[in-house]
């Protein structure tokens, strides 16, 4: 079985799903890239439980609709992908190998960082997905050593998937969906991020608070970039970003997407 990337998306508002953007074309093909993984494993900016490592374990993982004042048409939706028991099981067993204390989570599922992409990603919904926690409280070196902990995964068929944000400011976002009018602070942050990742950068990338230009303009608080950190961790030190979509949504949300080889 050929050795999958890692990947890194932007998933955007959950309404993403519901509108004609080039980030909603982009998510509907970017799979066709790839060979077809046995499981994914994600990432996702929704899922904090505290300081310890939790990996949903549910074979039946259920549909959370984790927002509120969007279209009525979300709240129907369901992602109804299988869960992977074992395969969480043997996540917790690698985490705790590498020192990051890890359990079990039989309760959470699919929040909308994982179920709104994957709905566009893989809509038959047939590939077994699992979600793991970040923790916002750690550093941006935790959530690199929590990929790279599970970095083997990839020569198993596993496709291992940061889902956040480029650039998240809710309170600076600008209606509607379509306003691609991207301010300076907002474009100067994500173009700062493409740089470092081609150069390999992984010392200004962990202290992108202080080597960044407008850190907090974009990121006022760290869940929505630390998927990112994952991605690059969990393809192993020697990791290259190749960039695979960049657009904008509601004016100030850069919607870029990267794998790494």
């Amino acid at each position: 079985m050929p050795q999958l990337p890692t990947l890194f998306i932007s998933h955007g508002a959950p309404d993403l799903v519901l509108h004609p953007l080039p980030a909603r074309d982009f998510l509907a093909t970017v799979a066709t890239r790839f060979a077809r993984p046995r499981a994914i494993v994600v990432a996702s900016a929704h899922y904090d439980p505290g300081p310890i490592a939790h990996v949903t374990v549910a074979a039946a993982p259920r549909t959370i609709h984790d927002f509120g004042g969007f279209d009525p048409s979300l709240y129907a939706m369901h992602y109804r992908a299988p869960g992977a028991p074992e395969l969480a099981h043997q996540m917790v067993a690698l985490l705790q190998a590498n020192d990051i204390p890890a359990t079990v989570d039989p309760e959470w599922g699919f929040d909308h960082g994982a179920w709104s992409p994957l709905m566009l990603m893989y809509p038959a919904a047939d590939i077994p997905v699992l979600e793991i926690s970040l923790h916002l409280g750690a550093s941006p070196a935790y959530h690199v050593a929590l990929g790279r902990a599970l970095t083997t995964l990839r020569d198993e068929g596993v496709l291992l998937l940061g889902s956040g944000a480029i650039t998240h400011n809710l309170r600076q976002i600008a209606w509607p969906a379509s306003n691609t009018e991207i301010p300076e602070w907002a474009s100067s942050f994500a173009d700062w991020i493409s740089a470092r990742l081609a150069a390999r950068d992984e010392a200004a990338l962990l202290d992108y608070r202080q080597c960044a230009p407008f850190a907090r303009e974009n990121h006022p608080t760290d869940d929505h970039f630390v998927p990112l950190l994952f991605a690059l961790g969990a393809a192993g030190p020697a990791w290259r970003a190749e960039q695979l979509h960049t657009s904008v949504t509601y004016g100030s949300l850069r919607m870029d997407a990267y794998a790494f080889h």
